[in-house]
């Protein structure tokens, strides 16, 4: 018998990626039945009709569902799917702009941005938990690609929710260094740890032999290009930092180039809406070429491979957001890392790893903190956590600071934060 998988946010322009990789997997991986959810219906109708034709293309038997119905989705479900974007691009716009004002870059998943994010996302996520446990199959699993993701699957995981986090980070360096050696992608395995957004390669081993040192001594100059941060840094480092770590390693040079440039929020409105009108196009049916500037690359991948493994239990390693259960000693039993763990069908075995070195030890402790305010304000709606997590969080921790972006950030985003007091 196959599998109902529910979609929440489906009117994003990253469904077509996870539709492409449920079709590549459809002799492993048999999906019945496919439910398109999103109250959007300008944005759900175009996906859901692209949706339509490329599984029509591959001749596939899923049979597919759209709904702007919540309980309608996730009764039955196997998979619930969250990609949510509250406010959309104008509210990412807000995000990644308003902290300039006070001298703070800005950026969607990380720092006061990232902040106001989690503070929209984690009540509305915690909601689609609760009826998820209600209404879903017994044993049904959330896999979160929601930014933060780190944050949200913090969030999930406490409250009781069986959900594992998914970020395309790693296993897109992973295809990229596989290009780059030119081989499967499978012989190439990353030592990857830390926090989502905020993580770095410890080791590439391919065929199980570490070839770091090797390709940071040899190819130091093609790995700045692709990470955005200075060769001589990783080679101090002995690791490759994912490329989110320019927000703390080079933070006056993007908040420079932040402030010259146009906004990304206002970048990818502008590919949302292009593509939105390809997926109109009656006679296209697959992904078109322009959903890789949208971002999100190997997504399909990462979510197809990773509901595949949980439903049958293949045991393969995957790098995940889920509970820290001892793989990093530097970090509570409790918190949420971003790690390589094992698949089956009882979840995400996080692997061993070695502690972290003094200088990534500090950055992740600092971090987690601010996460695990930063789910504390999302939930209770009290200011004084909210000023306490951006006191924390390394890219502000001055208080005046902290205490005025988050008045202006909960002002910026009334709207969308009933439990500050916003309109509901």
């Amino acid at each position: 018998m196959g599998l109902r998988i529910a979609v929440v946010g489906a009117g994003s322009t990253y469904t077509p990626e996870l539709v492409d990789g449920f079709a590549r997997r459809s002799e492993r991986l048999l999906v019945d039945e496919l439910v398109l959810l999103d109250p959007d219906l300008h944005r759900l109708e175009p996906v859901a009709g692209l949706t339509r034709r490329m599984l029509d293309r591959v001749s596939s038997r899923t049979r597919l569902t759209v709904t702007s119905n919540r309980s309608a989705a996730l009764d039955g479900a196997d998979f619930v799917i969250v990609q949510l974007r509250i406010g959309g691009q104008a509210a990412r716009h807000v995000d990644e702009t308003l902290p300039h004002r006070f001298g703070v870059l800005g950026q969607e998943t990380t720092g006061p941005g990232g902040f106001a994010k989690a503070l929209r996302t984690v009540p509305l996520v915690l909601d689609v938990a609760e009826e998820t446990a209600r209404r879903a199959a017994p044993r049904a699993w959330i896999v979160d690609f929601t930014n933060p993701v780190g944050i949200v699957t913090q969030a999930l995981l406490d409250a009781g929710a069986r959900a594992i986090g998914l970020c395309n980070v790693a296993i897109g360096l992973q295809r990229r260094l596989a290009a780059h050696f030119d081989m499967a992608a499978e012989r190439v395995e990353l030592e990857h740890v830390g926090l989502n957004h905020l993580s770095w390669e410890r080791a590439v081993r391919v065929d199980g032999v570490d070839r770091l040192p090797g390709l940071l001594e040899r190819h130091g100059d093609w790995l700045a290009q692709e990470m955005g941060m200075p060769a001589e840094l990783m080679r101090d480092l002995g690791a490759i930092p994912s490329y989110y770590l320019r927000y703390f390693y080079n933070r006056d040079e993007v908040l420079a180039e932040q402030r010259r440039s146009r906004s990304r929020a206002e970048e990818v409105a502008d590919i949302e809406r292009d593509l939105l009108e390809l997926y109109r196009d009656p006679s296209l049916d697959r992904k078109p070429e322009l959903l890789e500037r949208r971002g999100g690359a190997f997504y399909s991948e990462a979510a197809a491979q990773l509901i595949e493994s949980l439903h049958l239990g293949t045991g393969d390693v995957q790098v995940v957001n889920v509970k820290n259960n001892g793989a990093l000693p530097d970090l509570p039993a409790s918190a949420v890392v971003e790690v390589p763990a094992r698949i089956d069908t009882t979840g995400a075995t996080p692997l061993p790893l070695a502690p972290l070195a003094p200088e990534l030890r500090g950055l992740v402790q600092a971090v987690k903190a601010y996460e695990d305010l930063a789910v504390e304000a999302a939930i209770t709606g009290d200011r004084t956590i909210a000023v306490k997590a951006l006191l924390a969080h390394p890219l502000v921790g001055r208080f005046e600071l902290a205490r005025d972006l988050v008045a202006a950030l909960l002002e910026a985003n009334r709207p969308y934060l009933p439990r500050f007091g916003g309109a509901a």
